[in-house]
């Protein structure tokens, strides 16, 4: 097997600031969220029961069937989205920011959601209190700040 014809480099370059334009990490969510300068709202977009599990810390709670009724009353058109759902293998997240873009938002889907939120090593909020589980080494760098990338 070999691999399909590779693009041209302005279209690669075209493609991959497509993307970074739609996607961020929970990486460069936690980092924003830490230093006090995330410029926009985290929203998760899982069910109540879900939410109730754990959630990143200062998160909105707007499941994604209630975004059109709660949007308006929670969200600040002028101030840019960034919606999470369970993780890599749920479409969640992108139903939801499909559904805040159709409404006039700016919205990127943060990649890996929870699951990768929780398996990095970052704190979650349950009406308990706050929680950090151990990173999971496949995911996260051992002994080091950030992965580098």
């Amino acid at each position: 097997m070999t691999i399909t014809a590779f693009a041209e480099p302005a279209d690669s370059a075209a493609y991959f600031a497509a993307r970074l334009a739609f996607h961020t990490d929970v990486a460069d969510v936690h980092a924003a969220l830490t230093a006090g300068r995330a410029d926009f709202t985290l929203v998760d977009s899982r069910s109540t029961a879900a939410w109730d599990q754990g959630h990143v810390p200062g998160a909105v709670h707007m499941p994604t069937a209630d975004i059109p009724r709660l949007a308006a009353g929670q969200l600040d058109p002028a101030v840019p989205v960034v919606v999470y759902c369970w993780g890599p293998g749920c479409d969640g997240a992108t139903r939801a920011a499909l559904v805040l873009a159709r409404l006039g938002y700016r919205v990127k889907e943060m990649l890996g959601g929870i699951e990768y939120w929780i398996r990095e090593g970052y704190e979650v909020e349950t009406w308990e209190g706050r929680s950090v589980r151990d990173p999971d080494p496949l995911t996260a760098p051992v002994g080091a700040a950030d992965c580098g990338c």
